[in-house]
């Protein structure tokens, strides 16, 4: 075994030729049932009473009362009858480890101003040591009555002596003060990296935001966090998202030896909702050495790497076509070559590892589609690979995805916060491909949706409502932003819950409510298909299930 993945106990390596999917126990005892309204995520059931569950599998799915028998000792009953069950929902693409560190540092989600930024730092400052370097994250300059991007000077008038990095929350992006650029030995002559951009004012001075690989010139300033501190943020990730109703998480950009801390959390009985990992490039080699693994049943599993090819929209790091319509001096960054990429690829394809790749721009996407397209020419199987956020799509493209068995993973909340500024960025013209879910459904692709939190909330009603009213969470939509691209509450629900368990190879197990599968639920406070658009917002998780447990419940709260 590999220095990343070493041998522990519950964990069982695996090659996707070997993987088979797991059966129930067979058994005519139950020990728990659900009732109430119950959406199945079916076709043929759509809507049932009642649930049998059985050692964490449903062992029978009724319409009627009258239809089902219970035979079986210590029976628990739970009745939803002022809720409403769904199948378990699953976040197809987020941070575990960033959702949990957005908790334990300097949170600055809702930021609505430059002055508001300035002073929630300076009561930061207020708490932390002289010289001691402070990093926060979350800001997003959108609707900022200041019209800009926060700068050096900002920072400066609150914290002139400690050094500060805050992040943007697309993680794209980060404004420093110039104290972090004194230490960081940045000057107003140093370089752009491959694949990064120091914000520079008109007279070539270094106005203190760094986009994409430029943040990583202040990085050595902060101290890499502990593995405890890694584990118990990893921890708290996995609680928020139970607490929001999620059953499930695909993680993205995993840290490698993160599986070890995973794994750990697993067999303390830590670890709440299902963890399905996409590593960083850094984790290639070691796990095409071991293989898809997988613990406990499918709760935890690593078959997957995750690559970049642009940075992000609102930081204008997504690589387009044509110039930026509000900065014509620039198209984006490419962050990886075809040479890079292409040799990752077929590597990780001759060891059956799922490739996922970030790509935001039209030209990012058009790329990696011509990438997987010749890697993928000779493949018989089914790689199921895919495209991260897949945001801004050439309309010409948009046919490809399902052409080629290439997974969309977009996040329909990007859509109602990048509106207030998408339209600057790309004008008119480009919005006809942009957030195409609609146009990507009916070409025949395979929409598996998530939030990208910490970049957004990471609340499933959120995403929900985003992907059926295709409006901010106050009503605004905005000329030209194409209405036509919502998508109805049935395809909203399986973007959720059937389509990624597709995107997982795990349709088998997880993703609607039948028989056999296992048994993960979220429970809702109210019926998001049939309540008005406008409500959604406002459910909450009541409670959640996996493996037939209930790892969260509003109620006892």
């Amino acid at each position: 075994m590999n220095k990343l993945f070493p041998a522990i106990a519950g964990v069982v390596f695996l090659s996707l030729s070997a993987c088979g999917q797991s059966e129930p126990t067979g058994t005519t005892d139950i020990d728990l049932v659900l009732s109430g309204k119950i959406y199945t995520g079916t076709e043929d059931m759509p809507v049932v009473s009642f649930v049998t569950i059985k050692d964490g599998y449903i062992t029978g799915v009724f319409e009627d009362a009258d239809k089902m028998t219970v035979d079986g000792n210590g029976l628990k009953v739970i009745s939803t009858n002022d809720h409403v069950i769904f199948p378990g929902f699953t976040d197809a693409h987020a941070h575990l480890d960033g959702i949990g560190f957005r908790e334990l540092t300097l949170n600055l989600e809702g930021t609505s101003s430059v002055e508001e930024l300035k002073s929630r730092l300076a009561e930061e400052v207020e708490q932390t040591a002289p010289g001691g370097v402070i990093y926060g994250r979350g800001w997003i300059e959108t609707g900022w009555p200041e019209g800009r991007f926060p700068n050096r000077y900002d920072l400066d008038e609150v914290a002139p002596d400690n050094p500060v990095i805050l992040g943007r929350a697309d993680g794209h992006a980060a404004v420093v003060n110039s104290r972090a650029i004194e230490l960081s030995g940045i000057s107003d002559d140093t370089p752009d990296p491959s694949g990064g951009a120091i914000e520079r004012d008109e007279n070539g001075v270094a106005t203190g935001m760094l986009i994409d690989n430029a943040e990583n010139l202040v990085s050595g300033l902060i101290a890499a966090p502990s593995t405890e501190r890694r584990k118990e943020a990893l921890q708290k990730g996995a609680e928020v998202y139970a607490a929001y109703g999620w059953t499930g998480v695909h993680s993205m950009s995993v840290n490698p030896t993160d599986t070890e801390l995973l794994i750990q959390l697993e067999e303390e009985g830590r670890l709440p909702i299902r963890v399905y990992n996409s590593l960083t490039p850094a984790g290639l080699d070691d796990l095409a050495e071991t293989g898809f693994w997988e613990m406990n049943d499918g709760k935890l599993t690593t078959r997957a790497i995750k690559f970049y090819v642009d940075g992000a929209l609102g930081s204008r790091g997504a690589l387009l076509k044509e110039p930026y319509a509000d900065q014509q001096k620039t198209r984006g960054l490419q962050l990886i070559t075809k040479e890079q990429a292409v040799g990752a690829y077929r590597k990780a394809l001759a060891n059956d590892i799922q490739v996922t790749t970030h790509a935001i721009g039209d030209r990012g996407n058009t790329l990696v589609l011509d990438w997987y397209e010749e890697v993928l020419a000779d493949q018989d199987g089914e790689p199921r690979w895919r495209i991260e956020h897949a945001q801004v799509i050439d309309p010409a493209d948009i046919p490809r995805f399902a052409a080629l068995g290439v997974i969309a993973s977009m996040q329909p909340s990007h859509a109602i916060g990048d509106l207030h500024f998408a339209p600057a960025r790309l004008g008119d013209e480009r919005l006809r491909g942009a957030y195409a879910w609609r146009s990507l459904t009916d070409a025949g692709a395979v929409i598996a949706g998530g939030s990208d939190a910490p970049v957004e909330r990471g609340d499933p009603m959120i995403e929900f409502y985003a992907a059926v009213g295709r409006t901010d969470l106050a009503g605004f939509q905005g000329a030209n932003w194409h209405p036509e691209e919502a998508l109805s509450r049935a395809e909203a629900l399986a973007i959720f819950t059937k389509n990624p368990a597709y995107a997982a190879f795990m349709e088998n197990r997880l993703g609607t409510i039948e028989v056999g599968k296992k048994a993960d639920f979220t429970v809702l406070s109210a019926d998001i298909m049939t309540i008005p658009v406008e409500q959604i917002p406002d459910v909450k998780a009541v409670m959640t299930i996996v493996d037939g447990k209930v790892v969260y419940d509003a109620r006892k709260q």
